[in-house]
């Protein structure tokens, strides 16, 4: 089973990719973990990397691509992997293509999680992520048991800047843009499942199992 998740910021893919692992034991493969954890093991990518994001800069595919071909080769991964929140644009998508073909892979199903853009405004200002690990946790859907305080490591808890209303707004405006699109790529490769992604985290992990299992 190899999968990716495609849905607008606040689409709740990073909790379903969670909820996949555990069922499934297929690994969450998120970029930005990925990053950290090469940035902290002081790899070669991980050092290319971290000069481009001490200047301020996007990380350019190639060295993301090359992170996730190092990822996805290890041993746990073999069976399969949950790629989260990449590819974010058409070019990604077909380097990630090229890359898997190389590879002598191909991803099974693509989830697209649809959910209206008032929700996901909802969602996204009501969250609060952990400075330590990046745990995420949610006012009223998955509040922390001490406001402020990570339930995983007692890292203080704050609203990212780009968690705020007018910056989500702009996020959503460049996910219709850039990442959008990728659903007629993945629909022209005949792989595409679109799911409905409001109600309870259960029901929609629910709709997502119907479509993977």
């Amino acid at each position: 089973m190899r999968l990716i998740l495609l849905g607008p910021p606040g689409a709740g893919k990073g909790t379903q990719a969670k909820m996949l692992d555990e069922k499934f034991r297929r690994p969450q493969v998120s970029t930005g973990n990925i990053l950290r954890k090469s940035i902290q093991n002081g790899t070669e990518l991980g050092n290319r990397a971290k000069i481009f994001m001490n200047a301020g800069k996007l990380v350019p595919d190639d060295v993301v691509i090359g992170l996730i071909k190092e990822r996805i080769v290890e041993e746990d991964c073999q069976a399969g992997f949950i790629l989260d929140g990449f590819p974010r644009t058409i070019v990604q998508a077909e380097r990630l293509t090229e890359t898997l073909d190389e590879m002598c892979l191909s991803i099974d199903v693509v989830v697209d999680f649809e959910v209206e853009s008032e929700e996901l405004v909802s969602r996204l200002t009501g969250r609060s992520t952990c400075l330590d690990c990046g745990a995420m946790f949610h006012r009223t859907s998955c509040p922390p048991l001490k406001v402020g305080v990570c339930d995983s490591c007692k890292g203080e808890l704050c609203q990212r800047e780009d968690d705020k209303e007018d910056t989500i707004k702009k996020r959503l405006e460049v996910y219709e843009h850039e990442t959008a699109p990728l659903k007629e790529y993945y629909r022209k490769q005949g792989n595409l499942k679109t799911v409905q992604g409001s109600g309870t985290v259960e029901e929609i992990f629910s709709r997502v199992c119907a479509m993977v299992s």
